[in-house]
């Protein structure tokens, strides 16, 4: 089964498809089951196994990973050291400093404030290992770590949320839920389930929404929300609704000519937080699928379709909107949503406005630069240059007013106005000499102060860009020495300090003058307080979350450019 499906592209040695690095087998034997189960029914390799029946996938899925499906003993606590020998009630949640969901506020700002971040500069350069925690089984951590009621929640790839105490790591419980995703959870009070009052939210990549107690683990509510689509993203939780995005399926299959191509799309949905109702869902393209008659081989052709939002959608009150950027299109033609980014209704959901960088983006890997007459393929090859991964930032500015800040794939930053139907108030290119190509500059966003916003760059030696939020003026480019891939993790902040992470392992915090000032090589083995056997790797796409004088981080991750796995969380703080 392997040889007839698999290992065209997964070989040992590595194989690049249009400009991606497909992972080797020696990197899938990394990853736990679960992940390679979840790619190959509902991920990015589920098209490819279409014709498997079930037992079939779960027989592929051992082989690849060299071990059997990990049971919920095996995942859980059950045979964990250092379980917490209390479990408390739960506080007020605004009792005590939090980091809560994708960025520290509503935002999207990734800052956190002096009195939440309780870290100095001058504390930053002392930061020491604290206690590090292995997940079993895990080879990629792609969930960002929340804290909230002095307590860490994160998930890992082996389909298990966990929660543990934020100061010695021991764990209060887990949960097993249906599939893996790339999400921070998020926090809120709860109604309507007896004896519960604050829920854990997330939802996982085949778009099911959970809702678990927050201090206990229990299942609330879980929600299946149907479509062709997938979630690589967090949610965003405000005033009682959960606002999902949801990306597209064909950038990986859309290609092959016995596919009936294309019809998946991006979107948000936004659902009620006390009952896993969907009060609306809206795709990010709106006008309907239209034929464009046959391919070569007989199978129908479609569009516009695309436009995915891979980004933690960012919610402002006071205009009621909810703002994400999308990505490129797929197929042969583009729609005017892709590359861009997109105000929706509060209420149901609706575009109220657009503000597209780059026209006729439609990208598919296995298409090639130009492409004949008869194939799924767009007749040019757009540049993939997605605002999909990084969340819009929505920032106060010294002089009171509001600002949209965009950056991405393109390695443009862009101001919008969001008074002005997204006027565009200024345009910053951050790269020199050639653009970038479809790997990107900046994939899962950057961070702002309130006078300044940080990129950091994936190219050779990677970078930390630092834009003036007034005029876009850039103000400096750190020297951060990564390897040749260079960075695509989000960037967080705290008063007078950046941290970032890279493809290389290393997590580096960057004060105001563009200087490192401090680093922690996080690819190589540790001890862990729950005695798992456990490694760091490269840093992906969930950043470093700090609060109440500590930094977490989640370390290991193969993305698009054979990273390093790893399945460790790790938390600092001053000795």
């Amino acid at each position: 089964m392997f040889q007839a499906n698999c290992a065209s592209c997964h070989t040992a040695e590595g194989v690049t498809v249009g400009s991606r690095a497909v992972p080797t087998t020696a990197a899938l034997a990394a990853l736990p089951p679960e992940r390679i189960y979840q790619a190959i029914t509902t991920g990015s390799m589920a098209l490819h196994a279409t014709a498997l029946p079930d037992k079939q996938k779960r027989d592929l899925t051992e082989f690849v990973a060299r071990r059997p499906f990990l049971d919920i003993e095996g995942t859980g606590l059950a045979k964990m050291a250092n379980r917490c020998s209390t479990n408390p009630p739960l506080a007020d949640l605004g009792s005590a400093p939090s980091w809560n969901g994708w960025s520290a506020g509503n935002g999207n700002t990734r800052f956190q404030a002096a009195a939440a971040a309780r870290l100095t500069p001058q504390d930053v350069p002392k930061l020491k290992l604290k206690w590090a925690f292995g997940l079993p089984g895990g080879g990629i951590s792609t969930s960002q770590p929340t804290v909230a009621f002095g307590r860490v929640f994160v998930a890992s790839d082996n389909r298990v949320v966990y929660s543990m105490d934020a100061k010695t790591g021991c764990a209060y419980w887990s949960f097993h839920a249906d599939s893996t995703g790339r999400f921070a959870p998020v926090v809120g009070r709860i109604s309507g389930h007896p004896g519960s009052e604050y829920a854990l939210y997330f939802v996982t990549a085949p778009g099911t929404a959970h809702a678990i107690d927050a201090h206990d683990g229990k299942l609330l509510w879980r929600t299946e929300i149907k479509g062709l689509h997938s979630v690589n993203a967090s949610a965003t939780l405000y005033d009682g609704r959960l606002y999902i995005p949801f990306a597209g399926t064909e950038t990986m299959a859309g290609a092959n000519p016995n596919y009936e191509c294309c019809r998946s799309r991006g979107g948000v949905a936004a659902v009620d937080a006390n009952t896993g109702r969907v009060i609306w869902k809206v795709d990010s393209i709106p006008e309907p699928l239209k034929s464009l008659g046959q391919n070569s081989q007989g199978k129908p052709l479609w569009g516009p379709a695309g436009a995915s939002v891979w980004n933690a959608p960012t919610v402002d009150p006071k205009r009621k909107r909810v703002y994400v950027g999308t990505g490129n299109s797929y197929g042969q033609i583009a729609a005017d949503t892709s590359d861009s980014i997109l105000a929706l209704n509060m209420d149901d959901g609706a575009i109220v406005w657009k503000h597209q960088e780059f026209k006729g983006d439609s990208f598919m890997v296995g298409c090639g630069p130009k492409n004949p007459a008869g194939t799924n393929c767009p007749e040019t090859l757009g540049p993939d240059w997605d605002f999909g991964g990084a969340s819009i930032m929505l920032q106060a500015l010294p002089d009171g007013r509001d600002v949209l800040i965009a950056a991405g794939k393109g390695g443009v930053a862009l101001a919008l106005d969001p008074d002005k139907s997204g006027a565009v108030l200024w345009r910053t290119t951050l790269y020199t000499g050639q653009p970038p190509s479809a790997l990107g500059l900046v994939l899962f966003g950057g961070t702002s102060d309130g006078q300044r916003a940080y990129f950091p760059l994936q190219q050779p030696g990677g970078g930390l860009v630092a834009v003036q939020l007034q005029n876009g003026a850039i103000d400096w480019n750190a020297k951060i020495d990564a390897d040749r891939r260079g960075q695509n993790g989000a960037a967080s902040a705290i008063p007078g300090v950046v941290f970032t992470g890279g493809w290389d392992g290393l997590l580096r915090a960057v004060d105001s003058t563009g200087r490192v000032i401090w680093a922690f090589d996080t690819r190589q083995p540790f001890k862990t307080v729950n005695g798992v056997e456990a490694k760091g790797g490269s840093l992906g796409a969930p950043g470093p979350t700090i609060v109440d004088g500590m930094v977490y981080v989640a370390s290991g991750y193969i993305g698009v450019q054979q990273g390093t796995p790893g399945n460790i969380i790790l938390a600092f703080g001053i000795e």
